[in-house]
């Protein structure tokens, strides 16, 4: 199968030349999406005259550098487009494992939680529950089985990004793809994946360092992902009620 490797990143002078490094035994093709970055990202580039690279002038987002990525992957048709954060979570010589088991799903979405590595380390406490808060809603109102809603490292087949129809910028953009991917019936699967923090302390921007905060937005995407697909293609979920911290 033919597969691109892309790798979202904003302002990663210190890690990126690292993980392009330990990629590229095993990609062929890897594209780097430059969202904005205003330090030294460009520069550790000029090292890797092999890597393609897609820039936005301005930073736009997460989601948004990863909707770049799918178009890219789409246009130049690519079978199958495994996403990879840049900051060095993420163990490269698992990807041959993500693009073998997309032979048989539409989506393989990394685990830090199906299993035990050496090199686990822990999440942070807040990361961690609104993680476990947000993937149970999603399994309870989609009807999946998802163990870690957020977890970056994914391989999607080129026939289901394109059934997906993504609009959120930020970083609740999984949301919005989990709830597509169920109302499109996409056959997922979890592939285990160390639990890698090197920067427990690292921004989300904004107000999103706030917890409670960055609850509410992801809550309020999932609210409007829900409600948009039930417009656009009828699958009738039902978004169960909030779940609060005080019931787990």
């Amino acid at each position: 199968m033919r597969t691109l490797l892309t790798i979202p990143v904003y302002n990663e002078e210190g890690q990126l030349g690292h993980v392009l490094e330990r990629s590229l035994p095993y990609a062929e093709d890897i594209l780097v999406v430059d969202d904005g970055s205003t330090d030294g990202t460009l520069d550790i580039l000029k090292d890797f005259p092999s890597v393609k690279l897609h820039q936005h002038a301005q930073n736009r987002g997460y989601g948004a550098a990863l909707r770049s990525a799918f178009a890219y992957g789409c246009e130049h048709g690519y079978d199958v487009v495994v996403t990879m954060d840049s900051d060095g979570q993420h163990e490269p010589d698992l990807i041959p494992r993500l693009v073998k088991a997309s032979k048989d799903a539409d989506i393989v979405s990394g685990s830090r939680y199906l299993a035990t590595f050496d090199e686990d380390t822990p999440a942070p406490k807040d990361r961690r529950r609104i993680n476990l808060l947000i993937t149970d809603q999603l399994n309870a109102c989609l009807g999946l089985q998802l163990t870690d809603t957020f977890c970056g490292f994914k391989a999607y087949t080129r026939s289901a990004l394109e059934k997906l129809h993504l609009t959120e910028d930020g970083y609740s953009m999984p949301l919005e793809l989990w709830v597509q991917a169920a109302c499109h019936k996409l056959t997922i699967v979890e592939v285990a994946v160390p639990r890698v923090y090197l920067d427990p302390s690292r921004s989300f921007g904004e107000t999103l360092d706030d917890s409670d905060a960055r609850m509410e937005y992801y809550q309020r995407t999932l609210d409007r992902a829900i409600a948009v697909a039930r417009r656009r293609v009828g699958c009738g979920l039902e978004l169960r009620p909030r779940l609060q911290e005080a019931n787990r």
